[in-house]
């Protein structure tokens, strides 16, 4: 916006061109696909479709097939994100049923999104976005077999190399395997030593503290002084501020204890433990308006009727009081849950719930006379092919909120005001660079310097370009900058230029290098207890090869390029 808003003041862009992006039907696609599928995913039980897909399913190399192939057809139709949401519950679950790590399965549902997202022109944002930049330029929209066939391709080919050869470097975190009860992650978990304690006195190998079951103790914090690391022979006062680690069945044992070990006074009066409350696993997501806030200053108590007696974050030790602790992207936070948590958790929609949980959702029998209306919309709108697929959209969403699918007050929850923002001003940008000869000026160097190794390596520069960029700053961000070096190269090259406009689609939401790369990455990064290492490790090889299958097929399309 800040980028915007200099173009405007310096006359590069006209008001009228800022909103340009308001109007345009694309984006708009975009949030009404975002809205369809919130109301798909309030109204039926898909959890159930899950357990029919895979139920019969026990090993793991077919299941992970069987997943993967499944979630990337979904993924063509349905926003990936809510896709990944409900999923990794069903996925976690299954593995400890059959004693498999989720770190050998949740990268490959996340990738799998990510692939199946190509296959169609809705399939994902970065699609629809660049359809936008087309349009606007009266360039030729992205044809929809093109995608089918190279998205195709690539969802083939990445799915047998992660099934013969790349589950092998997805990790083996045994020790974050369990769910709830049996959880084996290592949180940071806060008690409170009361005055009358039979601890109080003692040092740490009297009061028996030293060898606990699954726990360690990671440091104390006693008024304004924190010890770390702790030492034997470390006194305990009254008062003290006792941070364990370990596996959280064990710290609520403890807690329960004789030991005179409590949660702090605060949340114990809050949540009433241990009674009538459930011990919850989530994680913060990419949006969320909690994110560099620390728990104390997002008043999480009352905003969610739930405490935050723990915090996993994959890569980083985690030092000081829990209500101190900055909150980030992908944190995994173990919660003591009250009554309103489930019906607050789905008002705010900052945090996304990774453990089991009773959540009724309704069965969708009084919504089969919608379902029936929105197939027989689907079947004409495509058989006859005079509608855009906005209006197509906008008939099918019409339905949903007419039978009461989604409410005015889930619409209001569910538009990401931080997404569309970033789609109406990117248009604005690429408009900039077009305007300001930028596009031209990069465009150029780059035909230059490889224009001696033929248009191949073009394509291939231009697309490496734009996997940097997404790597970066996302597939809206790469896509934003690179069409308009890909439009002003289409223009001086003696070719049609759909092949550079594929090339950049597919670069665009190769995602896989990085947890930040991609908010699916960003939802499974805590329940796999992954590091940035992992990703990068799997990520690598699987991008050079879904990358290399796109040019490969691109050129067989477009023959003329050679």
């Amino acid at each position: 916006m800040l980028a915007i808003v200099v173009f405007m003041i310096s006359g590069i862009l006209t008001p009228e061109e800022v909103l340009d992006g308001f109007s345009n039907d694309k984006i708009a696609s975009i949030i009404l696909l975002i809205l369809i599928a919130a109301a798909l995913q309030k109204s039926f039980r898909l959890e159930l479709l899950f357990e029919q897909i895979f139920g019969g399913t026990k090993n793991y190399k077919s299941f992970l097939f069987r997943m993967m192939g499944q979630v990337a057809i979904l993924s063509s139709i349905i926003n990936n994100t809510p896709v990944v949401a409900l999923m990794t519950p069903y996925v976690v679950n299954w593995g400890k049923k059959y004693k498999i790590s989720p770190s050998k399965l949740l990268i490959p549902l996340s990738f799998a999104t990510i692939m199946g997202g190509m296959l169609t022109v809705i399939g994902t944002s970065t699609n629809l976005l660049l359809n936008g930049f087309l349009e606007n330029y009266q360039q030729a929209p992205l044809k929809s077999m093109d995608l089918l066939i190279i998205g195709g391709s690539v969802v083939v080919t990445g799915v047998l190399f992660l099934i013969t050869i790349g589950y092998k470097l997805l990790p083996d975190h045994k020790d974050l395997l369990e769910q709830y009860a049996e959880n084996k992650r290592e949180f940071i978990a806060e008690t409170f030593l009361s005055p009358n304690s039979p601890l109080v006195g003692k040092n740490i190998i009297e009061a028996g503290l030293r060898n606990l079951k699954g726990l360690y103790i990671v440091e104390i914090i006693r008024r304004n002084e924190i010890i770390f690391p702790v030492p034997p022979e470390e006194v305990l006062k009254a008062e003290d501020l006792i941070l364990f680690a370990g596996n959280t069945e064990d710290i609520v044992n403890l807690v329960n204890s004789e030991m005179g070990l409590s949660l702090p006074p605060k949340i114990e009066t809050v949540t009433g433990f241990p009674f009538q409350v459930d011990l919850v696993e989530g994680v913060i997501n990419s949006s969320s308006s909690q994110i560099g806030k620390t728990v104390k200053e997002t008043d999480f108590r009352n905003r969610y009727d739930a405490a935050v007696v723990a915090i996993h974050r994959a890569g980083e030790k985690l030092s000081g009081k829990i209500g101190s602790m900055k909150l980030k992207a992908g944190d995994m936070l173990l919660m003591f849950a009250g009554p309103g948590f489930t019906e607050r958790i789905d008002l705010y929609r900052d945090i996304y719930v990774v453990s089991s949980q009773n959540q009724i959702r309704p069965s969708g029998k009084k919504n089969l006379i919608a379902i029936a209306l929105i197939t027989v919309c689907i079947v004409a709108l495509i058989s006859y092919g005079q509608i855009s697929l906005f209006s197509s959209l906008l008939i099918i969403f019409s339905i949903m909120v007419g039978f009461k699918m989604i409410s005015m007050r889930e619409i209001k929850r569910e538009l990401d005001l931080d997404l569309v923002g970033i789609l109406v001003f990117s248009l604005g940008l690429g408009t900039a660079i077009i305007k300001t000869d930028a596009g031209n000026l990069i465009g150029g160097t780059l035909i230059e310097l490889l224009t001696d190794y033929g248009n191949i390596a073009i394509l291939i520069g231009l697309m490496m370009v734009t996997n940097l960029l997404t790597s970066l700053i996302g597939n809206i961000g790469a896509i934003s900058i690179s069409f308009p070096l890909a439009y002003s190269m289409g223009q001086s090259l003696p070719f049609d230029p759909a092949p550079l406009y594929l090339g950049i689609a597919f670069a665009a939401s190769a995602t896989f290098l990085t947890p930040i790369s991609y908010q699916t990455n960003l939802i499974i990064f805590g329940p796999g207890g992954y590091n940035f290492k992992d990703f990068f490790k799997i990520g690598l090889p699987v991008t050079t090869i879904y990358l290399t299958v796109a040019v490969l097929v691109i050129i067989a399309l477009y023959p003329a390029i050679i």
